[in-house]
């Protein structure tokens, strides 16, 4: 479930150590000295107080400047480390080091443009910089400029051919621009370079999903390979000290890095706060945040949790000793492969219990994880087999959208005031295989007039705007026909469905987010139901939503139904009318209802374990 924001783990340089020589000469050799050996002793509190004390003796040293800027960004404190090293660039312009740290800090702080300016101004100074080279990747790729992205890593990695970190990231920027096997390709020389590489062992994992070929047997055997490798790295715990009482209250933990404005946070936001109002309450709520960054919808989250706790940072080992004296009893895991994940952590065993669900439509791997939240639509028990894990399967549904803040009223179907039907998509193009444009092209062939519109973070880029089109010309769609729209915030996001009459679901990674905005929008979606999970997450969200018939069996079906609904406004102006308050009293949105199962899930899961 990855909509727009959802990136995998980068990997940053360390900042370089200072170099000794030359020095400003206002700075005595020995007081340079002495700051390089607690940066090399990893003493940063007091790097951070000798250089602070330093740089009021000798204000106009550049050097001093980048040291403390440099240990403030060792210790986390990224917006009182950049005037520092501002004032570091600022007097010695030609220092490679102090421009490449800064661009680190400005990343942190979300100051994008800023920090490739630095990246770029580290380059230009060293065009040899190969972690200069790296970091500008990532921030371009941040940007959303992907191929710019593509081509700084490729430089990186012909500077340093066994990088393994740029590979990887490579690979991320190529699964973005739906270049799949180039993706893989990228992560194999990752882990060519180093074969331990967790991260890019999970990332090949993830860009598995999107391919529409994909055989579910080597799935399940590349995520077996992934949870060997975790496991080999792990020590778990076999006892715990929580009380083996079957009724009582349960502590349950979520470990996520998107408990923000993102896809998770969106689904988790209503079910957690219905959770909290459950009279009598029979379990706690305790969230692990693998993401420093805290937004309005993780004040939501936290306010309706029983405790929190921001783990960036901490090594796997310290945060599964945190989790076992915190007595959680079912530990979830709510990202699988996709960014900011600890799975590895999940390895150590620090709850008896211990759950997949939400963030991941797919086998984890991991063997430590006992069960996989899921629903009888989205995974047939037929399919059991392709998980490591026991599939424990919720009565309607896997999750349960909270309403959008933002107040967009639905408006009236748009084919009725511009005299033609307008298909759209605003799911990551990612999604958007070659499988996919051929059947949307043969819907835009079978209706005559009719418009795509797709949405996409991807169409910033003017390159693969021209890509797109390019794309569809295949497939005998006249440039005209098609609409594409990049970016942009939520509310008006959520506005560009006005514009839209039938949402198109793409294969075989179909929409979640992006489906449930869609039916809250009041526009159904028309999804192709295949055979793994992630090719039905559309059919539970239809299925929930009481619209059997935007279900597809197969292809021809898809683009016969396309053109049938198409063909009756007067339906579909109907059903936009009163799709909102149809969904809200769904599965779908009902979070009370999703509450009572959700808990009675986790009190089966408590007495299942306890019955061993």
């Amino acid at each position: 479930m990855k909509n727009k924001s959802k990136a995998s783990p980068n990997i940053f340089s360390r900042p370089a150590a200072p170099a000794l020589a030359p020095l400003p000469k206002v700075l005595p050799q020995a007081d340079g000295g002495h700051l390089i050996a607690l940066f090399n002793a990893g003493r940063y509190a007091e790097l951070e107080a000798r250089s602070r004390h330093l740089s009021l003796q000798y204000p106009e040293s550049g050097f001093v400047w980048k040291v403390l800027g440099t240990a403030l960004l060792l210790q986390g404190q990224q917006a009182d480390g950049i005037a520092p090293l501002q004032k570091a660039v600022a007097l010695m312009p030609g220092d490679v080091e102090a421009h490449s740290n800064l661009g680190n800090l400005l990343r942190d702080c979300d100051r994008l443009e800023e920090a490739a300016a630095s990246y770029r101004r580290a380059t230009e100074l060293k065009p040899d910089y190969a972690a200069a080279h790296f970091n500008l990747g990532i921030t371009l790729r941040d940007l959303g400029r992907l191929n710019e992205a593509v081509d700084s890593y490729r430089r990186a990695i012909d500077l340093q051919p066994g990088f393994a970190e740029a590979h990887n990231n490579l690979g991320n920027a190529l699964k973005d621009l739906g270049r799949l096997e180039d993706a893989l390709n990228a992560y194999k020389q990752a882990l060519s370079a180093k074969p331990d590489y967790v991260e890019a062992c999970g990332n090949a994992l993830f860009a598995c999903n999107y391919l529409p070929g994909s055989s579910p047997e080597a799935m399940l055997a590349d995520a077996r390979t992934y949870g060997s490798l975790v496991a080999s790295r792990a020590q778990p715990f076999t006892d715990w000290p929580n009380d083996r009482s079957v009724d009582r209250t349960l502590r349950i933990g979520l470990v996520s890095g998107d408990l923000v404005t993102h896809p998770v946070g969106f689904f988790l936001e209503g079910a957690l706060k219905a959770l909290a109002q459950q009279q009598p309450s029979r379990i706690e709520i305790n969230a692990y945040a693998n993401n420093p960054i805290e937004d309005t919808v993780t004040q939501r989250i936290k306010a309706v949790c029983h405790g929190w706790c921001t783990v960036a940072g901490m090594s796997d080992e310290a945060l599964a000793q945190r989790i076992r004296s915190d007595a959680i009893d079912i530990l979830i895991d709510l990202s699988g492969h996709t960014g900011l994940n600890r799975l590895p952590m999940f390895a150590w065993k620090p709850a008896p219990v211990q759950v997949s669900w939400l963030g991941y439509v797919a086998t984890t791997g991991v063997a430590a994880i006992d069960w996989l939240l899921a629903d009888p639509w989205t995974l047939p028990s037929a399919e059991d087999a392709h998980f490591t894990e026991q599939i424990w399967r919720l009565p309607e549904t896997r999750m349960c959208f909270t309403p959008p803040q933002a107040d967009v009223a639905v408006s009236p179907l748009p084919a009725q005031t511009q005299g033609h039907v307008t298909f759209g998509c605003f799911n990551n193009l990612t999604k958007v295989n070659d499988e996919v444009v051929r059947a949307w092209g043969q819907v835009l062939q079978t209706v005559p007039g009719s418009m795509l519109l797709l949405k996409a973070d991807q169409l910033n880029d003017p390159a693969e705007c021209q890509r797109m089109h390019a794309r569809f010309a295949e497939q005998g769609i006249e440039a005209k026909r098609l609409q594409l729209q990049g970016r942009s915030p939520r509310a008006d996001y959520l506005a560009a469905y006005h514009q839209i009459d039938i949402a198109l679901d793409p294969f075989p990674y179909t929409g979640g987010t992006t489906s449930a905005e869609s039916l809250w929008m009041g526009v159904p979606v028309l999804t192709l139901a295949g055979e793994r999970m992630i090719a039905r997450q559309g059919v539970g969200l239809m299925m929930n939503a009481g619209l059997p018939d935007w279900v597809a069996s197969d292809l021809d079906d898809y683009v016969a139904k396309a053109a049938a609904h198409a063909a009756d406004l007067p339906s579909l102006a109907r059903l936009r009318d009163g799709l909102r308050q149809q969904v809200l009293a769904s599965p779908l949105f009902d979070a009370s209802r999703f509450a009572r199962h959700f808990e009675a899930a986790m009190h089966g899961m408590w007495q299942h374990w306890i019955a061993r």
